[in-house]
């Protein structure tokens, strides 16, 4: 069985279990359980199209804009993409100790925690790939977990970054400004998120409206990326080591919420325009519901006409001039042949 278990293997011995982290982290399952619900319901989608029998472009743009729209919000909230910054560094791996590491350091800030990266050259054989989530939703959970990190013995470098952002005292407050940013920012990404949820209700129920509700639903993701670019620290944040420095910028996220917040708030525009323009015409645009009997301008066309006929009296003129009694209702007349036909075969019966 030792040909089996150790084959392909660099040290050409058994995996070891023996502790429950010893891998590095490659990817947030936050982040992957969104895309991967949005990328099924897409598919989904896709397979069902083909037997879309009207307005296929249409119903296509609507459906892939709405998902669009939907996945931005949530992979946002949860993403650690808002404030980033990468740079190699050369600096010691321990505290108060002569060796140094070269690597690169990497700072991922979200709304509500940050994820801090290292990798460098394996030290003693062992390979250097740290990467530690520290979060803030709390008032001092920062300071708890940089006590934690220092009880564990994280790498110097992450330490430095932890350490900085944790004070919050002498001017030193970029933690406490990035927890405002983050709070701020999430409040106003769950708002457009119940207005995406209110804005696919009323796509399928009254399009016009719908129409409305997109462009507030654009408005409030980029009050989001608004919001967040007001709230970050007026002084900038920069970590300086030996060699190298972290410089924060805007990341994917803030761009990606840029992006959808801007296509969606357009859109919703030119529509709630064109049904200014060409009324009545909005339902043939985004409609979902094919299969209903009777057409809505039908509808409207039928309403007005009963309205301009009860305001038009209980006479009307005919073209020669004279008054003549306006005419029954269908259901009336109906009912009228029914019983005159039953009457004259009752006595055609009696004269037999």
């Amino acid at each position: 069985m030792k040909g089996w278990f150790d084959a392909f293997r660099t040290d050409g011995g058994p995996t070891l279990y023996s502790h429950s982290n010893r891998t590095a982290v490659t990817g947030d399952t936050d982040l992957i359980t969104v895309f991967v619900v949005f990328g099924t319901l897409f598919i989904a989608f896709l397979i069902i199209y083909p037997g879309v029998r009207k307005e296929r472009v249409s119903t296509f743009m609507s459906v892939t804009l709405s998902l669009f729209v939907g996945s931005s919000i949530l992979a946002t909230q949860c993403g650690s993409g808002w404030h980033v910054a990468c740079s190699p560094i050369v600096s010691a791996y321990q505290a108060f100790s002569r060796e140094k590491i070269s690597g690169s350091l990497g700072a991922y800030i979200g709304l509500n925690h940050i994820n801090v990266t290292l990798t460098a050259p394996p030290i003693n054989g062992s390979d250097v790939n740290f990467n530690e989530r520290l979060s803030w939703s709390a008032p001092n959970e920062l300071q708890e977990r940089y006590r934690d990190a220092l009880y564990r013995g994280l790498p110097f470098p992450m330490l430095t970054v932890a350490e900085v952002l944790q004070l919050d005292q002498e001017g030193f407050a970029w933690g406490r400004n990035y927890r405002a940013a983050g709070y701020y920012t999430c409040a106003m990404l769950w708002a457009a998120f119940t207005s995406w949820l209110l804005m696919n209700i009323l796509l399928m129920v009254v399009p016009r409206y719908g129409a409305y509700t997109m462009v507030m639903t654009g408005l409030l993701v980029l009050g989001a990326d608004l919001t967040y670019l007001w709230l970050l620290p007026e002084a900038p944040l920069q970590v300086r080591f030996e060699v190298g420095i972290l410089k924060f910028e805007l990341g994917w996220c803030f761009w990606l919420n840029l992006i959808a917040g801007g296509v969606c708030s357009a859109i919703g525009l030119a529509i709630a325009c064109l049904d200014l323009v060409f009324p009545h015409h909005f339902s043939t645009i985004l409609e979902v519901d094919y299969d209903t009997p009777y057409d809505r301008h039908v509808i409207i066309e039928d309403s007005r006409y009963r309205g301009r006929k009860k305001k038009s009296g209980s006479m009307s003129s005919n073209k020669s001039g004279s008054l003549e009694e306006p005419r029954s209702p269908w259901s009336t007349r109906i009912l009228r042949y029914v019983i005159k036909t039953l009457f004259s075969s009752r006595s055609s019966k009696l004269f037999k």
